[in-house]
């Protein structure tokens, strides 16, 4: 059997060994909101760094999109950039983009960041018949919406909800990963 750190978790195609990772098999997530320029890109980088600091990054890839993007290749909203720099989480710029039929063919999650996000792509891409569509915080204890800061210019508990669903969806894809300090 396996002791200590030698945890294995078999039907998730990934073994950790004293810290070190074997890979078999990436999980891929979209995350998803209106616009594209606000929630979904923050999600991105979050899940991207706390992937980093759970030594997860080989195993996840992700990227944003949104449902209804009005001006495609905009930049990150400033409230969002500024958040992100106030909590160290590493960003770039990046064009926003729509949510297309491809994506799910590509995603293991798409994930919105409210509930007429899920109900914008089932309608888009024609359903949902492998269940890969949620709200982000529909892994957490307290599943909801995460509110639009464009509306509320509240990026702080925007930023604390993703951060929320992020570390709930990384639990849930990798059981007893934990964070690891950098």
């Amino acid at each position: 059997g396996l002791v200590g750190s030698e945890m294995c978790i078999r039907d998730r195609n990934i073994r950790f060994y004293r810290g070190e990772t074997d890979y078999i098999g990436m999980k891929r997530v979209l995350f998803v909101c209106s616009g594209n320029i606000c929630r979904s890109p923050m999600a991105e980088f979050v899940f991207r760094e706390m992937a980093r600091r759970r030594r997860l990054i080989d195993a996840v890839d992700c990227e944003s999109a949104g449902t209804n993007v009005f001006a495609p290749n905009s930049p990150v909203h400033n409230g969002t950039v500024r958040q992100l720099r106030r909590e160290n989480i590493p960003y770039y710029q990046r064009g926003s983009r729509n949510v297309t039929a491809a994506d799910y063919g590509r995603f293991d999650y798409l994930l919105g960041m409210e509930r007429s996000h899920v109900a914008a792509m089932e309608r888009q891409l024609g359903g949902d018949p492998e269940g890969k569509m949620h709200r982000l915080l529909d892994f957490t204890r307290c599943p909801r919406d995460i509110d639009d800061p464009w509306y509320t210019g509240d990026f702080v508990t925007a930023y604390r909800d993703i951060e929320a669903g992020c570390a709930a969806l990384l639990d849930e894809m990798f059981p007893g990963s934990g964070e690891k300090k950098r």
